[in-house]
């Protein structure tokens, strides 16, 4: 694009510029119009698990809940406790909101199609997850409330403990694929045994795709780890004295983290813009709607398990990632790194 621009007369430095906000705008507008619905669908997903309707009155189908949904919390007053700390209490939701669409940069959407394609491409993915949690510290320190503060620093020891994991499963994913890059880690999955696109066929990965899944949902606090929202015992969490647009950015903040947890399932261990069989009629179809069908099957697992599964305790939710997820990761970064050495790089000399 910044080519494009150049040939039309433009000096470098405001071609790359506009090439450059023109292609955040590109993800931005649609991930904002993504989030808007799949809140619709999730709640017509529990709906019909539930044997109810869900939205259905506003617009065709209900289909435009969501937009009267935020077109209701931005009129509504932004109202400020009296002895919350103002400039931390409205910049928290701000920084989730923002945190949540800039790791977007680097998700490759087809080959060769991505703002950013860094050579650090996951260690920027999971620096920038973990600013997700000051966000979070933030709303419950500066509300000056001590449920909202103690949901935060429930949320803030949820998501570090499984950010261990993580990190460590994705050693397994870049052993394998030998770059950080994800446009590379999509390549290196191409045609295994043959006929399949995916690390998940992996035998040594396969078990760090279904942890990947569950930590994924313990990182955005989705249920069964939705520990943050625990009603009985934290009201509404580290939210809770949050109200019209500032409640609104952790809403979609949480949906775009979710969104970015689906894709990063697809493009780590299912193959990304990939089509899941190696056969070249299927290459035909455009990488990016693989890349969303994807997204949106492992939505509708989130969706599934929200659905279907209780709430877990919260020393069951620590015992699972530091006791059960954390050790087994750590084993598989020395069983796949023993595997590639003994049959890719030829022994230990």
């Amino acid at each position: 694009m910044t080519a494009f621009f150049q040939n039309l007369g433009m000096p470098f430095n405001g071609a790359w510029l506009l090439s450059t906000v023109i292609g955040i705008l590109l993800i931005a507008l649609p991930l904002m119009l993504a989030v808007a619905m799949i809140i619709y669908a999730d709640r017509k997903i529990w709906a019909a698990m539930a044997l109810r309707r869900g939205p259905n009155v506003v617009g065709p189908f209900g289909l435009l809940q969501s937009f009267a949904d935020g077109a209701k919390a931005f009129l509504q007053e932004t109202i400020i406790p009296s002895a919350a700390n103002r400039v931390l209490f409205l910049a928290a939701p701000i920084i989730t909101f923002t945190v949540a669409l800039i790791a977007w940069a680097v998700i490759p959407f087809q080959a060769g199609v991505v703002l950013a394609n860094i050579n650090v491409g996951l260690l920027y993915i999971l620096a920038i997850s973990s600013l997700g949690v000051y966000g979070i510290v933030l709303a419950g320190w500066a509300s000056n409330s001590k449920y909202p503060f103690y949901s935060a620093i429930r949320a803030s020891a949820q998501m570090i403990s499984y950010e261990v994991s993580i990190g460590f499963i994705l050693v397994c994913v870049v052993l394998w694929a030998g770059s950080f890059n994800l446009t590379a880690i999509v390549e290196s999955q191409r045609g295994y045994y043959g006929f399949i696109n995916g690390h998940a066929f992996n035998p040594l990965l396969f078990p760090m795709a279904i942890m990947f899944l569950i930590s994924a949902m313990a990182e955005t606090a989705r249920a069964p780890f939705d520990l943050t929202e625990a009603e009985s015992e934290l009201v509404a969490g580290y939210q809770t004295e949050y109200s019209s647009m500032a409640f609104a950015l952790y809403w979609l903040g949480e949906y775009a983290n979710v969104l970015l947890m689906c894709a990063l399932n697809a493009v780590l261990f299912w193959g990304g813009y990939l089509p899941p069989i190696d056969w070249a009629p299927l290459y035909y179809v455009p990488g990016i709607i693989w890349l969303f069908a994807k997204i949106l099957f492992f939505f509708f697992v989130f969706s599934w398990v929200k659905a279907t599964v209780p709430r877990y305790r919260y020393d069951q939710l620590m015992r699972l990632g530091w006791k059960v997820f954390l050790p087994v990761s750590l084993f598989f970064v020395f069983l796949v790194s023993g595997f590639l050495m003994f049959t890719r790089y030829g022994g230990v000399q």
